[in-house]
């Protein structure tokens, strides 16, 4: 038996000898041809293939961190936000949170006796993976850091037991959201399931508002959008007083956004929350 056990040994030993080679070179095989793949250009992970557009009617969540004030601001003067959430794109790309995004001030007018003060803004640029993409957008909803805040706050403590990130928040506007990867349910009927949240926000389709201007879909882009802490419906001003939008930038002049104050001084503050919406050609 043991002289059996022993030729068995120097059998297995010799297909060893024979095999691991022939194992190794399967193995480095595909390793080598690796290298070949990061020829690609870095920017097709993230980016359209037509990598010098962004489709319109895609949602960008944008926290501002430029803080402005009507007193102190000048025509030209440069504006940044952030992409506040990852933005799918529809081939399945995507544009990453912390995206930069560009803008300007266009105009200023001081306020008088009879009128509060005017800013005009454009966001016109967006930084990704080193190209830069130009735009036309229009603001759906704006709000103030604190209401920003305010959304990712848990409406009731955790149980024992229960996770931080499954407890139910407000959207702004509204909505529910149960939990980290859970349901978004509608502000006016809470039977109904408008999207799902993320991670970093939520993903759903924006909902027409009644008695506003602000549209669902649009462009043709029916897809789901990156809504970060606005609810499906949220349009116009959220927690900044005395704040109207009164040009949007959908119409001419496409693209140029103008805020007018009742308070003596328009502000915007760095940490308010935007959602911007990249405009097709230019239209009335």
């Amino acid at each position: 038996m043991l002289h059996e056990f022993r030729v068995l040994r120097m059998r297995l030993v010799q297909i060893l000898k024979v095999s691991l080679p022939i194992l190794s070179l399967m193995l480095a095989g595909p390793a080598a041809a690796q290298p070949r793949d990061t020829t690609r250009s870095p920017a097709s992970a993230n980016i359209p293939s037509n990598d010098t557009m962004i489709p319109p009617g895609t949602i960008l969540p944008v926290r501002l961190r430029t803080a402005i004030s009507s007193q102190k601001c000048k025509s030209g003067q440069l504006i940044v936000g952030r992409t506040a959430q990852n933005v799918p794109l529809p081939n399945g790309s995507k544009i990453r949170a912390g995206t930069k995004i560009e803008g300007q001030i266009i105009g200023v007018t001081p306020g008088g006796p009879s009128s509060g003060p005017q800013l005009s803004i454009r966001f016109d640029k967006v930084y990704t993976q080193g190209k830069t993409i130009s735009v036309k957008t229009s603001l759906r909803a704006i709000a103030g850091f604190m209401a920003v805040q305010e959304a990712g706050v848990p409406e009731e403590s955790p149980g024992e037991g229960t996770p931080y990130d499954w407890l139910p928040t407000t959207q702004i506007g509204g909505d529910s959201v149960y939990g980290l990867w859970g349901p978004v349910m509608s502000a006016e009927d809470s039977s109904q399931v408008v999207g799902k949240s993320t991670y970093d926000g939520v993903l759903a389709r924006p909902r027409a508002k009644q008695g506003s201007q602000c549209r669902g879909g649009a462009e043709g882009n029916d897809n789901p959008q990156a809504m970060w802490v606005f609810s499906t419906d949220a349009c116009g001003v959220y927690g900044i007083e005395h704040l109207n939008i009164t040009h949007a930038g959908r119409t001419m002049p496409v693209g140029t956004i103008v805020l007018v104050s009742e308070a003596p001084i328009l502000k915007l503050r760095n940490g308010d929350g935007l959602l911007l919406r990249v405009n097709a050609v230019s239209h009335d």
